[in-house]
């Protein structure tokens, strides 16, 4: 497969080098690399973006959040708002 565009090419550099410079010990293979460093970064990213769209489907109502034996959150989809769920997606083209 062939390279991405240059912007890509320097975002993803910088995020390799952003792991290194925050484990400067740090060594993996190309297939590391991608399932890890750059994994953990996305995680780290995406994390406060999904944590406030888990809030606002519970508030709606769409999903359910339950504290496990962990004490963590656990979350799933409310049944009941199955069929309005099913259609919102449709209606959003996501389904």
């Amino acid at each position: 497969m062939a390279p991405r565009r240059t912007a890509e090419l320097e975002d993803i550099s910088m995020k390799v080098l952003s792991y290194l410079a925050e484990h400067p010990l740090a060594q993996d293979t190309l297939e590391g690399i991608v399932e890890w460093w750059l994994l953990e970064q996305q995680i780290q990213h995406w994390t406060p973006n999904v944590e406030a769209a888990l809030a606002s489907l519970i508030k709606q109502k769409l999903v359910l959040e339950r504290k496990g034996q962990d004490r963590r959150s656990h979350y799933r989809l409310n049944r009941r708002k199955l069929k309005a769920i099913r259609k919102s997606l449709q209606a959003d083209g996501a389904s």
